[in-house]
């Protein structure tokens, strides 16, 4: 099947930084700041955002590779924004430049690997494993 990508396909995502969102809150350190995996998770959302929705019924990305760097702490209160772009496809594995950055400063940077699945199909593979 053919997919509809280009590579400089973008997407930029935000969130205010809350309470649950720290390292002391998700269990990942013991200070009030953004946690590492909540920055993750907003760039691997900018990521799927900006491929997913161009892609046939049933087809949706899954992450398969990260590689991070946090760079700067961000208190509870201020906004954090994630950007992705495409930078790569080959066939269904999809690669990504990804930053993070608060109202202050550049707080994380990396690249982000995706696959392209058939969620029908995946969706019942997994269960196979029960």
């Amino acid at each position: 099947m053919k997919f509809d990508l280009k590579v400089g396909m973008m997407a930029e995502v935000e969130k205010v930084v809350g309470e649950k969102d720290t390292a002391e809150s998700f269990g990942s350190g013991s200070i009030k700041v953004f946690a590492t995996p909540m920055m993750v998770g907003l760039m691997e959302n900018a990521s799927l955002k900006s491929v997913d929705p161009h892609l046939p019924k049933d087809y949706a990305t899954v992450g398969t590779h990260l590689d991070v760097k946090h760079l700067a702490a961000t208190p509870v209160g201020m906004k954090v924004k994630a950007k992705a772009e495409l930078i790569e496809i080959d066939g269904k594995k999809l690669k990504f430049k990804i930053e993070a950055y608060d109202e202050k400063d550049k707080i994380g940077e990396g690249y982000h690997s995706r696959y392209i699945i058939n969620s029908p199909k995946f969706i019942e593979a997994s269960k196979e494993k029960l």
